[in-house]
């Protein structure tokens, strides 16, 4: 019944989900390597969905955290349960209108034989028309610009009101440090926009490595970022941490 905490299991839940569709890409890649098409454009839907809402969700989680420290007393008037379901189905909603559209401009400029035909299960040999990359560039830089301009202004204002409280202890310490984290983990998740640049360039000085290239850039682009996640919306929430013991003593116990 808690906002932050339906935020922290989406973003959970929305991160299983990308890394089981990732890691089957890998798997089929290294197992049978080309796989039919309409199956890669399954997985890679879900994957990109996945993989963008992860900063949105990180923006949305920085606003509840400066509502929390700047505007306690209005809190729960502004972040109801219902309107944090309401902006989870908005970012899933948005996320779609960007990469929906590419399917249908594939199956309008490719012949529909594509989708019947084997390939190596990558986002740029199944989606190749100029407009969906150009499209993809700029629905990139705003969302980017947003999460980053949301992220920069939610820490100023959290260390406003540490500052005028003349204090950095408690809650407002607690608040400053995740929404740094927030910041941190954000600047992973941004590389994955970087990722056709740093493959590029990775094939170019290891053409004979193509799928151990591929696999490392994956570890550090797609793993790494996530695996902040429980650590900072979990391990170091106080209320997670009690039930968390909670629960392995329970588990333990004879």
């Amino acid at each position: 019944m808690n906002p932050r905490y339906i935020l922290f299991v989406h973003l959970v839940l929305n991160d299983m989900i990308q890394l089981s569709m990732t890691i089957s890409l890998f798997v089929f890649s290294y197992v049978f390597y080309k796989i039919n098409a309409s199956f890669c454009c399954f997985l890679i839907t879900f994957a990109t969905l996945t993989t963008i809402n992860t900063p949105l969700n990180l923006a949305v989680m920085a606003v509840e955290c400066y509502i929390a420290i700047c505007f306690p007393l209005r809190h729960s008037k502004l972040c109801t349960i219902k309107r944090t379901y309401v902006l989870i189905v908005c970012i899933w909603a948005l996320n779609a209108g960007s990469i929906v559209p590419d399917i249908f401009i594939t199956l309008a400029a490719d012949p529909l034989w594509l989708f019947y035909s084997t390939i190596f299960c990558d986002m740029n040999n199944l989606f190749r028309d100029p407009v969906i990359l150009e499209k993809r560039e700029v629905f990139y830089q705003i969302c980017l610009t947003v999460v980053w301009l949301t992220l920069l202004y939610t820490y100023f204002r959290i260390f406003m009101a540490a500052k005028a409280a003349n204090s950095v202890d408690g809650s407002l310490k607690k608040a400053r440090n995740t929404i740094l984290l927030h910041g941190f983990q954000l600047l992973l998740s941004m590389l994955t926009y970087l990722y056709p640049l740093v493959q590029k360039v990775s094939f170019q000085w290891f053409p004979r490595y193509y799928i151990q290239v591929y696999f490392v850039t994956y570890i550090i682009i797609q793993i790494l970022p996530r695996l902040i996640s429980p650590v900072v919306y979990g391990l170091r929430d106080a209320t997670f941490k009690h039930y968390l013991r909670k629960y392995l003593r329970t588990r333990n116990s004879p």
